[in-house]
């Protein structure tokens, strides 16, 4: 490495280590954000559904006996108007009436999916109370293996997010901040390449990379068991390719603007999409059918689920190709339009 570029690497880091909100938001934050998600989403047992049962007659009692009966019920007699009330405030989510003839009626607000919960499973458990039989035999199987957790699916998205955030505001900001202080103009007067001021960027991204890396998804293996089916060798060419694909994109970004106003609306324009529909903490497969190709062939989208594919099921290099070659392609792409537009004044 030659000396110049060594010393803009050094920068690099200097630069990183003087920001604490920078060492925050890129190495302690995923982590935090791990633990949290981590223990509002561990596996524990089902909730019970909460029922008000409103009647005094006989039949009452026995509906009253026969939710209670359930595993799955908390259920309390109440007078119409307290059980009302409890339905409003939410303390209740179903409302029991049972009437002369034996018949029951349900109140609940079928927006809700708590209250159609409720629904389904207080009414099986009057019915079973009151002899149904189930004229076909069923058996379960509950599955809690590792993987299959929604800590194991947000971990791969946390890393994908922060290969993104770190790629695109580490470097987009510096070299945009850089110009607004006139700094790139003084550079060019230096015996220092434009080659090598770029090339510093990326090589002190790669060895912060490393670090971020074996982080979040130690702490995770560690912590929470989360699996590492796959080859590290794999893991980490997808960590390598993302990181590359985001700086792109960072350069891109940065290439124009002379504020830091301006930089901050783009990276924003660029990311804030990705956030929502590349699946970080939720499947992209919730939004409709007709945008899946726009999803699809998001950066993020990629990176998180080749990141999943090699984590959590173990996929070979040719499950992940496609998503590899999204990544070259946007780099690739970005990077020789970035150079194109790029603006050293």
């Amino acid at each position: 490495m030659r000396d110049s570029l060594k010393q803009l690497v050094l920068t690099r880091f200097r630069e990183f280590l003087r920001e604490p909100e920078a060492v925050f938001w890129s190495l302690l934050f995923p982590i935090l954000l791990s633990v949290g998600l981590g223990i509002a989403f561990r596996n524990r047992a089902p909730e019970q559904v909460h029922v008000a049962v409103v009647s005094d007659r006989p039949e009452g009692r026995s509906a009253l006996q026969a939710l209670r009966a359930s595993k799955s019920i908390t259920a309390d007699s109440l007078d119409l108007e307290a059980a009302r009330l409890a339905l409003r405030t939410g303390r209740v989510a179903l409302i029991v009436r049972v009437n002369e003839a034996g018949g029951v009626l349900y109140e609940y607000d079928d927006t809700r999916p708590d209250a159609r919960s409720a629904r389904l499973v207080a009414d099986d458990a009057i019915q079973r109370g009151g002899g149904r039989a189930d004229p076909v035999s069923v058996e379960e199987r509950h599955v809690h293996e590792r993987g299959s957790r929604y800590i194991d699916f947000v971990i791969p998205g946390l890393l994908g997010l922060g290969l993104m955030g770190n790629g695109i505001w580490a470097i987009g900001f510096s070299i945009v901040d850089a110009r607004r202080k006139k700094l790139l103009k003084r550079f060019m007067a230096t015996p220092m390449s434009r080659a090598e001021y770029l090339a510093s960027f990326l090589v002190s991204r790669f060895a912060l990379l490393i670090i971020e890396v074996l982080l979040l998804v130690g702490f995770a293996a560690l912590a929470f068991d989360v699996p590492l089916r796959g080859s590290l060798l794999q893991l980490a060419t997808i960590c390598v390719l993302g990181a590359l694909c985001f700086c792109a994109l960072g350069l891109l970004l940065a290439a124009r603007p002379r504020t830091v106003e301006g930089a901050n609306g783009l990276m924003n324009l660029a990311m804030v999409p990705m956030w929502i529909l590349s699946g970080v903490f939720f499947s992209a497969e919730n939004f409709p059918r007709t945008i899946q190709p726009f999803i699809q062939a998001l950066p993020l989208t990629a990176v998180n689920d080749a990141l999943r594919a090699n984590m959590l099921r173990g996929a070979g290099l040719d499950v992940v190709l496609p998503e590899l070659l999204i990544l070259f392609g946007w780099g690739a792409a970005s990077f020789f339009v970035a150079l194109k537009l790029f603006r050293w004044r």
